[in-house]
């Protein structure tokens, strides 16, 4: 396999298990115990690890290595704030670019979001999953790569305090609720609507995460 290809892999499931809480905030990344767990050598390991600093889910420590970025409430408001612009931004080009395709694509992930929300014990891996396909598809006509870019380090950084937060959903909101008003705004193609409902349900999701993290930190 091709070192290019080892790296991406490489990248690819330490951001996972990073942005799924598997590994902490601040834990050690070591080398070695990771070419053991990844079955990866260790320059695709390093590669791997600067790119994930450059995305801001790993800290290098100079000659001391690498560890998973720390959390803090500073930094999630922060990166509320920056996914509300950004994500509005990505949702403004996406719908002023829309067409019968994209409507399918957001009437199918609306759909699936639906069903899987409606389960008494749902499965929350599928939840994610068809969460972020929800997402994804109200911002797939946005053309601009650079956005989308930081959109989607924007999303698994928010994704990543909400894990480690372990928020159980449905317990202090009404998920689908604020899902539905996001999928009507844009069927309805109201741009202005649509931003404020996904701002609504951005800062909500800021707002509970904040308050688990404090109660975990005071427990």
């Amino acid at each position: 396999m091709e070192a290019k290809t080892l790296t991406h892999l490489a990248y690819e499931r330490l951001r996972e298990d990073i942005v799924h809480g598997v590994l902490r905030p601040g834990e050690k990344l070591r080398i070695e115990h990771l070419k053991k767990s990844y079955s990866v050598g260790a320059t695709p390991l390093r590669e791997a690890l600067y790119q994930l600093s450059a995305d801001g889910f790993v800290q290098v420590q100079g000659h001391r290595g690498f560890r998973v970025a720390d959390m803090s409430s500073g930094e999630l408001k922060d990166l509320t704030d920056l996914r509300v612009v950004l994500e509005g931004m990505a949702l403004t080009q996406s719908l002023e670019s829309s067409d019968d395709d994209w409507e399918s694509r957001v009437v199918a992930a609306f759909h699936h979001l639906t069903k899987a929300e409606s389960y008494a014990d749902p499965d929350i891996q599928e939840w994610e999953r068809r969460n972020r396909e929800f997402h994804l598809a109200l911002v797939s006509c946005c053309d601009s790569p650079w956005l989308m870019r930081f959109h989607e380090i924007l999303y698994d950084q928010h994704k990543r305090y909400r894990n480690v937060a372990r928020i159980e959903r449905g317990k202090r909101r009404d998920v689908h609720a604020e899902h539905t008003a996001i999928f009507d705004a844009a069927l309805k193609r109201d741009i202005d609507a649509l931003c404020r409902a996904n701002e609504q349900h951005i800062r909500r999701t800021a707002e509970i995460t904040g308050e688990v993290l404090a109660e975990h930190a005071a427990g």
